[in-house]
């Protein structure tokens, strides 16, 4: 019963959407009489009429235009698992359309790519890196990579990992002007702030206290929009700044950055991979969603924070 209800419904929806019982058999691949069937039964386990037939037109009653977005959201919703076992099956193979902010683009989805073409060497990629917004649907990305909270969307997504915020400086200016040892002692040093690309706002710097957490902006002579250049300001004995764990921890490990106040760092979980809703079942999406996890769990700790 419930299969032959399945069968009418899925007649029912492409019938009333095509506008007659020989187009939902051709789209269908069945007979126009099994369509009619299907539809007749389906009406008679309803007990209402859902179309109103003549000689020359197949028009949705109200009852059945009451019914009929509801049927092809059900038939919309079978393709796609059908899609998805098929995809299982699927080897990754086309392109695949990756758009990151900076930090997130260079200091982990670029070093993750050459492993994944050899896994996957029928996926050609295209890496696009902007701190700006991008319209994901309207510029045909597949997957799209963002650090920072995000507006309501009709987007698939997942959180990838937590990570560290924290303040850095070069030995040699600490060597020059010594290390505060709390947040407040910021203001007799000279620093180096992040503005957004996106909205020009400068960097918020978080501390995590006794009290709870707290914000400040430090006054500072010296700003840069792109990550890589506060970076490499400080290792040039520019001040202190703050930068996400990630993003300075080579530094970090050649001896070149030294984290500051790293009592008062905080953590932060707010990268996030996006993506269409019609890409879910895409193999080369999958693939890479799924690598993209473990390098992120990977690379995030915390830079000898």
């Amino acid at each position: 019963m419930v299969l032959e209800r399945l069968t009418g419904l899925a007649a029912f929806a492409r019938a009333g959407s095509l506008g007659s019982f020989a187009a939902a058999a051709r789209s269908l691949s069945v007979s126009p009489s099994a369509v009619s069937k299907s539809v007749q039964r389906l009406e008679t386990q309803l007990g209402v009429p859902l179309f109103t037939r003549t000689t020359r037109s197949l028009r949705l009653t109200s009852e059945g235009q009451a019914l009929h977005e509801r049927a092809v959201s059900l038939l919309r919703d079978a393709e796609e698992i059908g899609q998805a076992a098929a995809a299982t099956r699927s080897e990754p193979s086309g392109p695949l359309r990756i758009a990151a902010s900076l930090p997130i683009g260079v200091h982990v989805i670029a070093p993750l790519l050459p492993a994944f073409r050899r896994a996957h060497p029928k996926v050609s990629v295209d890496l696009r890196l902007s701190d700006q917004m991008v319209d994901i649907i309207e510029d045909g990305i597949d997957v799209a990579v963002r650090i920072g909270e995000l507006p309501d969307t009709r987007l698939l997504s997942r959180r990838l990992a937590p990570y560290r915020l924290c303040c850095f400086a070069s030995p040699s200016y600490l060597a020059a002007r010594g290390a505060p040892q709390h947040p407040d002692e910021l203001a007799g040093h000279e620093t180096v702030v992040l503005r957004y690309q996106s909205t020009g706002q400068v960097l918020r710097w978080r501390f995590q206290t006794t009290e709870g957490t707290r914000d400040l902006t430090p006054a500072s002579s010296v700003s840069s929009d792109a990550s890589e250049a506060l970076v490499a300001m400080l290792v040039a004995g520019g001040g202190i700044g703050m930068a996400a764990t990630f993003v300075v921890a080579s530094r970090v490990a050649r001896g070149e950055l030294v984290p500051v106040l790293a009592d008062y760092a905080v953590e932060r979980d707010d990268i996030t991979a996006l993506w269409p809703s019609s890409r879910r079942a895409n193999p080369a999406v999958r693939a890479f969603l799924s690598l993209l996890q473990h390098a992120c769990r990977d690379r995030m700790p915390g830079a000898g924070v």
